[in-house]
């Protein structure tokens, strides 16, 4: 499932090592959301932590992320793995939803009409008395 928000850049944090073969970094954004903006951390795991390099803090961003959950010890934890951030073209300010990507699914072949599909009766057709 592939997700995307656009934030004002509020804290990047460090590259981790987590082993020799593993790496972390972490970022947070903050959306507007009416009264109470919102602050929302994000993970970037391996290669794609210098994505975060090119961005300064108070900067306008998109976030492209997916959802990752697991299970730990009879724990759930879930994680927003960011795989692309780019600047915003929208407006600061506005509050940013966050939008999921659908899927393109194409129509039935056979689709029942709807009450559109029929065509409207005027007084003249009906032979009812009342």
């Amino acid at each position: 499932m592939s997700f995307e928000i656009t934030g004002k850049l509020y804290k990047k944090f460090a590259t981790e090592s987590k082993s020799d073969k593993f790496q972390t970094r972490e970022f947070v954004i903050e959306v507007a959301d009416g009264n109470y903006p919102q602050l929302i951390k994000f993970q970037l795991v391996q290669d794609r932590c210098q994505i975060l390099d090119n961005y300064n803090e108070g900067e306008e961003i998109k976030v492209h992320f997916d959802l990752r959950g697991r299970e730990w010890q009879g724990k759930f934890f879930t994680t927003l793995n960011s795989w692309r951030i780019e600047k915003s073209t929208e407006e600061a300010g506005a509050p940013q939803p966050v939008k999921q990507t659908p899927k393109q699914t194409a129509p039935a072949e056979d689709s029942f009409p709807t009450l559109s599909d029929a065509p409207f009766k005027t007084a003249a057709d009906d032979d009812l008395p009342f």
